[in-house]
């Protein structure tokens, strides 16, 4: 499963108010650690790093988006708030494709970033949405992943360990494929069809 860290900017508008409010305080940097649905709003908590609490915390008192807010924390350089605001209308959405962030999400200067895990397709489908609504996005990272518990068998599973363990792939081998074989107490060509039915697995998945 592809893991990409995505940087979208967010526009200042009603689904995303905590864009303008991080424009207007460009320094700061408004970390997402939670966001959930609560019957028709979110409930969000989100840590502050700046030495300005106390006009951050204004600022939501001034913000008629925030239905109310409780701040839980509060030192020289940082402000945890909890937030309950109403779900914005693309909220649903995303959770129905499937493709929301992972946490947490930072927010900085009207950017939004965080690390994504979604199907090929799916992120295909939201890069796809974002250049045609003409936001901008930076890929920072790509990397793919993928459950490999289900590829080899137990018993080929424990074949493929001998040998890598035995050096049974290095060059110069440091052990021959009659070893290996004696090791479980089966005969070179049983071992040899393990092994290769073992390893052809492997190279279809990392092709595919």
């Amino acid at each position: 499963m592809p893991r990409v860290r995505l940087k979208v900017k967010i526009a200042a508008d009603d689904d995303n108010w905590l864009a303008a409010v991080s424009t207007d305080f460009s320094d700061t940097e408004f970390k997402i650690l939670t966001s959930q649905p609560a019957d028709d709003d979110v409930l969000e908590l989100v840590e502050v790093t700046t030495p300005d609490g106390d006009a951050i915390v204004r600022r939501f008192d001034d913000a008629p988006e925030v239905r109310s807010y409780e701040v839980l924390h509060s030192d020289e350089g940082m402000v945890l708030i909890q937030l309950v605001f109403p779900m914005p209308s693309t909220y649903e959405a995303r959770r129905a494709m499937g493709i929301l962030p992972r946490f947490p999400i930072i927010i900085r200067d009207g950017w939004a970033s965080g690390k994504q895990t979604a199907s090929q397709e799916q992120l295909s489908e939201l890069t796809t949405a974002l250049a045609a609504a003409d936001i901008p996005y930076e890929i920072l990272s790509f990397t793919q992943s993928y459950d490999a518990s289900g590829l080899l068998t137990e018993r080929q599973r424990e074949f493929i360990t001998e040998a890598v363990e035995r050096g049974y792939y290095d060059s110069p081998r440091g052990c021959t494929l009659i070893e290996l074989a004696d090791t479980f107490g089966i005969n070179q060509s049983a071992a040899s069809g393990v092994l290769h039915r073992a390893e052809g697995r492997i190279i279809k998945e990392f092709i595919s």
